[in-house]
């Protein structure tokens, strides 16, 4: 599905966005790990990555965005902590990824809907969906 620079640009995007409060706590970094290994990437280079973030890849389709922002607002709230930091960070990121500024506002007031403030997929496809049709 995804190409191998693929996957490094979103773990690398999603330790840049987990280092926004300027800290990758254990909880982001094992998130991100377990994230990793669903995309056959290795500790060592989750750990080179942390180091050196790679050049950022556009992901097509817009299915493939959706689910990159819903693995990023997992992250966001591992730590049970969601900053302003992060908060503007993530819209900023939903943004550049072309995602609807409307339905990423209503991602993130829905999340709090919800126990540990994970948002079901569903409930995120159905938010997406409603501004493309």
């Amino acid at each position: 599905m995804y190409s191998k620079e693929e996957k490094l640009s979103l773990l690398s995007e999603m330790i840049q966005f987990a280092k926004a409060d300027k800290k990758l706590n254990e909880l982001e970094y094992n998130f991100i790990l377990a994230i990793a290994s669903q995309l056959q990437i290795t500790k060592e280079e989750i750990d080179m990555l942390i180091e050196k973030e790679v050049e950022k890849k556009n992901l097509q389709p817009e299915s493939q965005r959706i689910l990159q922002f819903h693995r990023l607002i997992l992250l966001m709230n591992v730590d049970q902590e969601t900053s302003q930091i992060e908060i503007h960070k993530i819209k900023e990121i939903g943004l550049h990824m072309g995602l609807r500024p409307e339905a990423i506002d209503i991602v993130l007031e829905k999340m709090y809907d919800y126990p540990n403030k994970v948002i079901p997929p569903q409930e995120l496809i159905a938010i997406f969906t409603r501004f493309y049709n």
